[in-house]
């Protein structure tokens, strides 16, 4: 009965949020409380909300000051010359942007830290793709399905999770798996490439007027984030309201080339062909678009005049930052306490003024509050799900249908489980719940507890982008995109991920 409770509510609230009829935090607390009851165990609910927050108390904790931390880095420029880098590759062509924004969030991942990831990626990539009219949805699910396969690192957290619940080094687990990671890393690359392809037939490339190469997007658009380009496609009218308003010369008619009146006239977009079957990713199909005037100082990504900029303690921020990390790894203290002591200081001698530092915290309130409060709501969720027992009898049903023929291929059979499992249940009620079973089942068949650790891996990159994940919700927040939307687009192209992970991984024999 709680086997079938537990899948019933975890479907019960992908259907809601992916169909838009409830957002998540909502979802996150209404659903698991309707299915307590459902249980017979309402008298429970209060103990097990509280024992959910409780658990996830300090992940909101470190959240909330990581987001005021790296919120600020940002502000002050610590990340612009890497920013730069990418969008000086980017150009204006929907190809290296979407490839530019795996990258990105490959190199930024390197830190272990899904939250500073999303951050850095999405502050950097967000205003180029408003301005080109890429969808963000591809932004989301590529950077997310990127630092997935990077979250397997040593100091990420599955690795170190699967390593002490059984018992072997963490070193034996990672090290041999970099093939099989690396194959899973060049498959999101290409996976960018071709939704980069796909948003490149879409809206076409920016090109200088009377020029047939592309032009670069630091020479095409302000820093501003504000000003966003604007579609003047045919039979639009608010579009062409919005372009009547931003002053733009451009005009509607068929996809394709538009040639400016007068050299000097604005730049233009040009190629891609019609789409009306255009999927989720793809969404409305903009025309022809007029770009503001060039720009002096160029597009940045961040805006290159900002106020906050404190280029002189560029070395400060850099060494903070990396001694912060460097503290992460050696576990000297607890992470929300770390990043607590590093927003203080980066706070105090950055902006030295009572005014400035409130100025910062309001700043990037909003997504503190986003963040926090959706990791509160997913501890009800989560709080139920443990309380009633339905994780543990979920578990047991899938360890139980596994045929017992599949013994010798237990972790063929782990790898299979970590996609589903990892998505529904969290990293440490997967790791140290249902691996050591799973371990112990591979152990009477003569799998080394190695193998099933390394199996139990592949699942990272669908994991990511699961809804008990809170550093998925910074991403979609800062992105400004729908949950559900997310969901919806990144799923299929995590698992496939996962997947190719897996079979590199018997390929090399690894697993």
């Amino acid at each position: 009965m709680l086997t079938f409770l537990g899948f019933a509510m975890i479907a019960t609230f992908l259907v809601l949020i992916m169909m838009k009829k409830m957002s998540p935090i909502a979802a996150l607390v209404l659903i698991p409380a309707l299915f307590c009851v459902f249980a017979g165990k309402s008298a429970h609910l209060g103990d097990y909300v509280i024992d959910g927050v409780g658990k996830l108390a300090p992940t909101a904790a470190m959240l909330m000051f990581a987001i005021v931390y790296f919120g600020v880095m940002i502000d002050v420029g610590l990340f612009d010359p890497i920013v730069r880098g990418i969008l000086r590759f980017c150009k204006a062509d929907p190809v290296r942007v979407v490839v530019g924004t795996a990258v990105l969030a490959a190199i930024v991942s390197l830190d272990g830290d899904g939250s500073t990831t999303f951050m850095i990626t999405v502050s950097a990539m967000y205003p180029l793709y408003k301005r080109l009219g890429l969808s963000l949805v591809v932004m989301t699910g590529v950077a997310a399905t990127a630092n997935g396969v990077m979250n397997t690192l040593p100091w990420g957290g599955p690795t170190a999770r699967a390593a002490t619940a059984l018992k072997v080094d963490a070193s034996d687990i990672f090290v041999p798996m970099i093939p099989a990671l690396a194959v899973g890393l060049l498959f999101v690359f290409g996976l960018a490439y071709v939704l980069g392809l796909k948003e490149r037939r879409r809206i076409g490339t920016l090109t200088m007027p009377g020029e047939g190469s592309e032009r670069p997007a630091e020479e095409v658009a302000e820093p501003a984030e504000e000003r966003l380009l604007v579609a003047t496609a045919t039979g639009s009218a608010d579009a062409g309201t919005a372009a009547a308003k931003a002053g733009s010369a451009g005009s509607g008619g068929p996809r394709g080339p538009v040639t400016p009146a007068e050299p000097g006239a604005p730049a233009s977009r040009t190629g891609g062909g019609s789409d009306s079957g255009a999927d989720l990713a793809s969404g409305p199909a903009p025309g022809p678009a007029s770009l503001p005037a060039p720009h002096e100082d160029g597009f940045q990504g961040l805006d290159p005049r900002r106020p906050t900029l404190r280029p002189r303690l560029y070395w400060f921020n850099a060494g903070l930052t990396v001694a912060l990390l460097a503290a992460m790894i050696m576990e000297l203290l607890p992470i929300p306490v770390l990043f607590l002591l590093g927003a203080a200081l980066a706070l105090t001698v950055n902006f030295p003024h009572m005014p400035d530092q409130k100025a910062r915290i309001a700043a990037h309130a909003d997504n503190v509050l986003n963040v926090a409060g959706m990791v509160f709501a997913a501890a009800v969720f989560t709080g139920v799900l443990s309380g009633t027992g339905m994780v543990k009898h979920m578990a047991d049903w899938l360890v139980g249908v596994v045929p017992e023929g599949m013994g010798p291929h237990m972790a063929l059979v782990t790898g299979l489980l970590s996609l589903p499992l990892t998505y529904f249940m969290s990293n440490d009620g997967f790791y140290f719940g249902v691996l050591p079973v799973l371990a112990e089942a591979g152990a009477a068949h003569g799998v080394s507890p190695l193998e099933i650790a390394r199996a139990a891996l592949v699942g990272q990159a669908l994991h990511m982008s699961s809804p008990l994940v809170p550093a998925v919700y910074v991403l979609v927040g800062m992105a400004r995109v729908e949950f559900g939307d997310h969901t919806r687009f990144t799923v299929k192209w995590a698992a496939l991920t996962s997947l190719v992970v897996l079979g590199a991984g018997m390929l090399f024999g690894i697993i």
